[in-house]
């Protein structure tokens, strides 16, 4: 498997799964709903775990433009690989988010409520006030990508190039995403990954869904700006303090 092929299909797997959980705790007359938010945040936990694994021995296992980003920031990424990498985690974002729609339809259709069925593929803010949503997913991010970048064995080397996060146990990835959610994740939804929220949203707006309401393009930016800035962070400290 080639790495843009491994991004894609990782990506897929975590947002099939993390878009998943989502539909199956907010729509209606599924065997999850109104399950809550330790259902929530537990299902993307797993769903990191799942596209770590997959994708982890062949592309490093970024799933996350932050990631990418991040690590290249940091001097560990070649930065002409960035583009290949950000566009693969996009399209399997997309697919992931078709998909969930096509398998919860029915689902979709008896959920009323736009707003909700707009949650299954993208986030909103709790309370929303534009610095601190943006400083709430910086932060979440920062934490994620300078937390990944102490794991020791995070690394897959080729000619001495290193990949990223390689030959790193999935678990460990899983339980930080777990953390972050249960800790900062209320505020926003912790996107903390531009393509988990703008791919799926662009898929949102996109599909015939009934009654599907707002997009909202108003706060689009913040997960992608936010994500990226915690991430560029996290790699500046980790370089300083090294």
């Amino acid at each position: 498997m080639t790495p843009f092929i491994a991004e894609i299909v990782g990506t897929f797997l975590l947002m099939l799964l993390g878009c998943g959980v989502n539909a199956n705790v907010s729509l209606q007359k599924t065997y999850g709903s109104g399950s809550g938010w330790i259902v929530i945040t537990t299902g993307w936990a797993f769903a990191v775990y799942t596209g770590v694994v997959v994708a982890g021995p062949h592309s490093g296992a970024h799933i996350n433009p932050a990631v990418t980003i991040g690590l290249a920031t940091a001097g560990e990424f070649p930065w002409g690989d960035v583009p290949s990498y950000i566009l693969a985690q996009f399209i399997g974002a997309m697919f992931a988010a078709f998909m969930v729609w096509l398998t919860h339809k029915a689902h979709f259709d008896a959920t009323p409520d736009g707003n909700t069925k707009r949650g299954v593929f993208c986030t909103a803010p709790a309370i929303p006030n534009v610095g601190l949503n943006i400083l709430m997913e910086a932060v979440g991010t920062f934490v994620l990508v300078f937390t990944v970048l102490y794991f020791t064995d995070a690394v897959i080397s080729s000619d001495d190039t290193v990949i990223g996060l390689g030959s790193l146990g999935a678990l460990p990835v899983a339980l930080l995403v777990w953390g972050i959610g249960l800790s900062l994740g209320g505020t926003t939804g912790y996107a903390i990954n531009p393509a988990r929220d703008l791919g799926p949203r662009i898929v949102h707006a996109l599909l015939p869904i009934k009654d599907k309401g707002s997009n909202g393009w108003g706060y689009s930016w913040i997960p992608v700006i936010g994500p990226i800035l915690g991430g560029i962070l996290a790699a500046g400290l980790a370089m300083t303090l090294n």
